[in-house]
């Protein structure tokens, strides 16, 4: 990819969170930006708002003629989500562009920087965001390329001209592939995307390949437990090359002491909640010292991070309300979050709103959700439809038969205006929101409705 006569970029699913980290990149650069997204969003009028021309209408005639015509000049991102057979695909294939995936354009741009890659079918957002944080507070400048909003930046996109660059590293797709970190961490191979892998195994042969691809002279920090080779296994509450123990919670708040070797850097006060996030943690601080990151700074860095746009994100928090809003989509976010909410509010009532994610998602993994969302700390459940996004619906799954595999007695189906109504009514003390969808859009209604009781 020769990319040293590019001066306009267009990005077919602008909208994403990772597409709009590259747009951002790109514009920060210098370069005209401009897009498609199938719906308007409150990223993409960000994204608009910041000199981006961006349509919403799949018509070809709506394109900048320039993009279309100056082929050596326009580079054309696109994300597998939008179809083949869109008009604005079909236009810049017909007129002679090379269409690239976001992950190749990620590759080409970390192979000339030294990258810190970040991948797992979960706590990868926030593991990743972790180590662009410790790096950025530290003095060690960095860009980023985060698969969430960095609430310490506000922005899924660091820029910075160092040869430092954090990536996240996405196993959709198998687009990690792309990668050929100096320092590499794997958080989780759970079994995910079996739309895209046929099965578990498959998904781990992809994370197998991608460890492959770390440097020869690189680290690998790979989670204990997962059948990867690693220079150091990580984990929370048990011994391994690197840890933590003496956990615990302090008026709401978390901290522990890290091990590795005969290194302690004792009482780290993490900004974030629960047991799952020191474990992410504990990567994060061990690719920051393979870094060159010096311990105090690592500690000061921890205690100031707030984390990620809807990753345990309090949204409410006085003596009468609790609400949190959280994206875990799987069975296992959905057990750490729920541990993490018990943990520091034991004595609360607690209230879930759950938004299913993909209809082969639901059915590949129902009874894990079934078993998740079965967590005895719950005392009322309310499951919303399923969210399609990409999917067409698969017979007999829903949300009805979802809600059969949960034991639990105040469990009910509800949609986004029950949702709300149901709220009118009732003032849960402990609420918690869940779901990768569109779930999000309930949050401000929400907010603005417990806040005005």
């Amino acid at each position: 990819m020769n990319m040293d006569n590019i001066t306009k970029i267009y990005l077919i699913g602008i909208g994403g969170i990772g597409m709009s980290g590259l747009a951002r990149y790109f514009k920060h650069n210098g370069c005209r930006v401009s897009g498609y997204d199938k719906t308007p969003t409150s990223l993409t009028r960000e994204l608009e708002a910041e000199g981006m021309d961006i349509i919403y209408d799949d018509s070809r005639s709506l394109l900048p003629a320039d993009f279309l015509r100056d082929i050596g000049e326009t580079l054309v991102i696109y994300t597998p989500a939008v179809p083949k057979s869109a008009d604005v695909v079909r236009a810049f294939e017909e007129g002679g562009h090379v269409l690239h995936k976001r992950s190749q354009v990620l590759g080409y741009l970390s192979a000339r920087k030294f990258t810190v890659a970040v991948a797992g079918t979960h706590g990868k957002t926030t593991t990743s965001t972790m180590v662009a944080h410790i790096l950025t507070e530290s003095g060690r400048s960095c860009s980023a390329f985060l698969g969430g909003i960095a609430l310490n930046y506000d922005s899924n996109v660091l820029f910075s001209d160092s040869d430092l660059m954090v990536v996240e590293a996405d196993e959709f797709d198998r687009s990690f592939l792309t990668l050929h970190p100096n320092v590499a961490i794997v958080t989780s191979m759970d079994a995910d995307h079996l739309d895209i892998y046929g099965d578990h195994q498959q998904l781990i042969d992809s994370f197998s390949m991608f460890i492959g691809q770390v440097k020869s002279s690189g680290v690998r920090i790979i989670r204990k437990g997962l059948k990867l080779p690693a220079d150091y296994y990580y984990a929370a509450d048990s011994i391994s090359d690197v840890f933590a123990d003496n956990i615990r919670v302090v008026d709401g708040e978390f901290y522990f002491d890290f091990h590795q070797g005969d290194e302690v850097i004792p009482d780290i006060h993490l900004g974030i909640p629960g047991k799952h996030n020191i474990e992410n943690a504990v990567a994060a601080i061990a690719a920051a010292r393979a870094c060159g990151v010096e311990n105090v700074a690592i500690r000061s860095a921890l205690a100031s991070f707030k984390g990620i746009k809807r990753r345990f994100q309090y949204i409410i928090k006085n003596e009468r309300t609790v609400y949190i809003d959280d994206y875990a989509h799987h069975p296992t976010e959905l057990e750490a979050i729920f541990q993490a909410v018990h943990q520091i509010y034991p004595e609360k009532k607690l209230t879930v709103i759950f938004q299913p994610h993909l209809f082969s998602r639901t059915r590949d993994f129902v009874d894990g959700f079934g078993k998740a969302l079965s967590f005895e700390g719950i005392e009322k459940l309310i499951v919303m439809p399923i969210y399609p996004a990409r999917e067409e619906p698969i017979a007999g799954v829903d949300a009805d038969w979802l809600l059969s595999k949960v034991r639990q007695t105040s469990k009910v189906l509800m949609n986004e205006g029950q949702v709300l109504e149901y709220l009118r009514e009732q003032e849960p003390e402990l609420l918690l929101t869940v779901g990768a969808g569109d779930i999000d859009r309930l949050v401000k209604p929400i907010k603005e409705m417990l806040t005005s009781v």
